[in-house]
């Protein structure tokens, strides 16, 4: 880690996420930031992806709208806002990478996969950035059960459908353990990095729209 003193703007994120680092911040206060670049880095193999049962039926049932791209601004914000968890009372994005992320959505590097509710509220999503056939996923909350695993599980299927390669998580957690996530060293990231990089992918693979039986096959087609 180092401190970085310039601003962060959209180019600096790009030039830094094709070289394997990423930026946090000690506190939501606290305005400066600092470059993290992992020894270890947690991924999800998309051709591994696993998709617990309980969850699909729930995806099936369409408990909740799921939207792309909608409210980045809505999800960046709910992602920054401190919680009850032990490892969230406190958050690393503050208003200076929360700036900077919505500036490189605008450009159309940065997507957000959105829940709601049936009144119509933002019940959970994550945000994340892409770069060729690489997505960085960067942060998700939820403000129902399972709201952000059935987001995670909808830009899994985007990704498969739209040829990407990478799906960078920055680091291992229980919660993405049981979705297939694992650690590999800094030198294979790199490796898969640099190759997919080069490579084109779509995010909207998918339609923005599209239905949850059309979701769960493009996943069901990679295992």
């Amino acid at each position: 880690m180092s401190m970085r003193p310039e601003p962060l703007t959209p180019e600096l994120l790009l030039q830094a996420y094709a070289r394997g680092y990423f930026p946090m911040a000690d506190s939501a206060d606290d305005p400066s930031y600092f470059w993290v670049y992992p020894q270890r880095r947690g991924i999800i193999p998309l051709d591994d992806f696993h998709l617990p049962r309980k969850l699909a039926r729930k995806i099936r049932s369409g408990l909740f709208r799921v939207t792309v791209d909608q409210d980045f601004s809505g999800v960046i914000t709910a992602c920054a806002e401190p919680t009850e968890h032990p490892q969230r009372r406190n958050t690393w994005i503050n208003e200076t990478i929360r700036r900077a992320y919505i500036q490189l959505h605008r450009l159309g590097f940065a997507h957000s996969v959105e829940c709601w509710d049936a009144d119509g509220d933002l019940a959970g999503g994550l945000y994340g950035v892409q770069l060729g056939a690489a997505f960085f996923g960067e942060s998700m909350f939820s403000r129902m059960t399972d709201a952000s695993k059935v987001a995670l599980v909808h830009l899994v299927g985007r990704l498969i459908a739209g040829g990407f390669e990478l799906l960078d998580t920055q680091f291992v957690t229980p919660h993405l353990m049981q979705f297939g996530a694992i650690e590999i060293t800094r030198e294979r990231y790199l490796e898969l990095l640099f190759d997919a990089l080069p490579r084109r992918a779509d995010f909207y693979g998918l339609p923005p729209d599209a239905s949850p039986d059309l979701l769960l096959q493009s996943i069901s087609q990679t295992s």
